[in-house]
């Protein structure tokens, strides 16, 4: 696999890789990530190629499954492992 390009983002990093036939967008955000593949035709071969799918309504979506994707992490940790308790101070009377 090899990267053939990254594709600019405010807080999302998007790169686009080729191999074997296939090209892939990952797209991450901090411990997040996002992986599209697509099957190499004739009408997505290149990093243009891609360029044109990732549009704006593409990239808001990436930006709402990833905003999801942050939510169900959080709600899952939550949920299933224990959250240390600050220490409680002796009630003085």
């Amino acid at each position: 696999m090899r990267i053939i390009g990254d594709i600019p983002h405010p807080f999302l990093k998007i790169t686009v890789f080729k191999n074997e036939g296939k090209l892939s967008i990952k797209c991450e955000a901090g411990l997040l990530e996002q992986i599209y593949k697509f099957r190499d035709d004739e009408r997505l071969q290149s990093f243009e190629d891609i360029q044109k799918i990732v549009d704006e309504a593409f990239i808001k979506n990436m930006e709402n499954v990833m905003s999801d994707m942050a939510i169900a992490k959080n709600d899952a940790m939550l949920r299933n492992l224990s959250v240390p308790q600050e220490d409680e101070f002796d009630v003085i009377l």
